[in-house]
């Protein structure tokens, strides 16, 4: 139900997207921190949604729905802002671009193969690529004004944030690989035979 704590969460996610693209907007250096800790407060939300469901036994078809559309809908927000704002250098687009085409290619994938009924599991290097992209957006949120703010000056933030974006993008190209070849193994595997009785085979046709 919408109501769980862990679809509540995964909704927060959605919810939270207006607020940072406004916060975003402002060009305000306390603005960017609010954004920088409203994104992590939403990436956090990632992990706690999913252990609560299967700890509290709360799984669900609409929570397993929600959660990757929750995660794609925030970071193509965040990635669009700091592209549109042009918080992004040219070496920090290219990995943008590369984020955004796989997070395309991958609900492309989930999408065909729950038609076949078979599931795309989330590998440990897809975790790995998550933290990276999250963290790499978070800190580019903040950006430079906001190392300024708390006393960080001397960091340089953005360069540090695109030097992650710049690992999430290659974890990106492994993992998308990953599933590109999964998902082309599952299509061209042969057809299931017809349903019938176990150990009868099909009858033959008169005539034949």
């Amino acid at each position: 139900m919408l109501t769980d704590l862990p679809n509540v969460l995964t909704l927060s996610r959605i919810a939270a997207i207006p607020l940072l693209v406004g916060l975003v907007a402002l060009h305000d250096a306390r603005a960017d921190l609010a954004a920088c800790l409203v994104f992590a407060a939403a990436a956090i939300t990632d992990y706690f949604d999913g252990h609560l469901a299967r700890t509290r036994r709360q799984t669900s078809d609409l929570g397993r729905m929600l959660d990757p559309i929750a995660d794609k809908l925030l970071v193509g927000a965040a990635l669009m802002m700091l592209a549109g704002e042009g918080r992004l250098s040219r070496f920090g687009l290219y990995p943008a671009v590369i984020i955004m085409l796989r997070e395309i290619l991958v609900s492309g994938l989930r999408e065909y193969l729950a038609g076949i009924r078979v599931g795309l599991p989330v590998t440990r290097l897809a975790k790995w690529k998550t933290g990276f992209q999250m963290g790499a957006l978070g800190t580019l949120l903040g950006g430079d004004g906001t190392a300024r703010l708390i006393g960080l000056g001397f960091l340089p933030v953005s360069a540090i944030g695109e030097a992650m974006l710049g690992i999430a993008a290659a974890l990106t190209l492994l993992t998308g690989w990953d599933y590109l070849t999964a998902g082309l193994h599952h299509a061209a595997a042969p057809p299931p035979p017809p349903p019938g009785r176990a150990g009868v085979p099909p009858a033959t046709p008169q005539g034949s």
